[in-house]
């Protein structure tokens, strides 16, 4: 008689490794990406958006709001959508790509752009100012703060807060008019008397933009000493959670 024995197939580690090594690069993988190509956090470093950024606001951009870039480079790997004069930009600074910036785009490719005491005028069409009621921010009278409408023939878009010096003089009293090239932009501060944009450094190659700011994640007036990042937990201005940025 023929007997026969059942051996049971034996189990050891033959690919789990692949297994393991997948389920830990795959989440690490997944942030990042989500950085490159989705949102990615910053923080606001001086008062240069004031009063719509203050310092220690931490922002959301929203990176896929003109296309795809490359996760290495500045390239661009896909664009569908061109920025529009109004929107609140990250960019890296055109003198040192290695630092962020954050401005108010003002003119598009093509744009003749003229500006004096920080009004602006493009394409022969001012920007109106008119005196603002309510900016939601407490300062002393060394400012004035108006609401400014970024395009009169689009009654449709929203307006925001600009703010200029009331006691001294203006930044750049002398009227400058600036064409912006081919495959550029120009972009200023909201707030205009201390802000250090495209009026002294020049324009933004579109390589450079990072995305459009979307909204306020978390604000707070004081950081950690130890972590300047980090916001002191006894500090948070609770009104600025998930404000959108305008």
């Amino acid at each position: 008689m023929t007997s026969f024995v059942l051996v049971r197939p034996k189990i050891g580690k033959q690919g789990t490794w692949p297994e393991a090594l997948g389920l830990f690069f795959l989440p690490i993988f997944l942030i990042f990406a989500f950085r490159w190509f989705v949102f990615e956090p910053f923080v606001i470093p001086s008062e240069s958006m004031v009063p719509n950024l203050l310092i220690h606001d931490h922002i959301v951009v929203k990176k896929f709001s003109y296309g795809l870039k490359w996760p290495m480079g500045d390239g661009w790997l896909m664009k569908w959508k061109q920025p529009q004069r109004g929107d609140v930009i990250v960019f890296r600074f055109p003198e040192n790509r290695d630092v962020f910036y954050i401005k108010r785009l003002i003119g598009l490719p093509g744009d003749k752009v003229v500006v004096q005491n920080g009004q602006i005028s493009v394409n022969g069409q001012p920007w109106i100012l008119k005196p603002a009621k309510d900016v939601g921010y407490q300062e002393d009278t060394a400012f004035t703060y108006f609401e400014e409408q970024v395009q009169p023939e689009r009654p449709d878009q929203d307006s925001h807060i600009v703010r200029f010096f009331s006691k001294s003089a203006h930044v750049g009293s002398e009227e400058k008019e600036f064409i912006v090239p081919e495959k550029s932009y120009f972009a200023m501060g909201d707030n205009r008397d201390q802000s250090h944009d495209s009026r002294f450094w020049g324009f933004i190659p579109e390589d450079l933009l990072v995305g459009r700011a979307s909204f306020i994640w978390l604000s707070c007036h004081e950081t950690l000493e130890s972590a300047p990042f980090i916001c002191d937990p006894t500090q948070i201005r609770g009104s600025r959670f998930m404000q959108s940025i305008q």
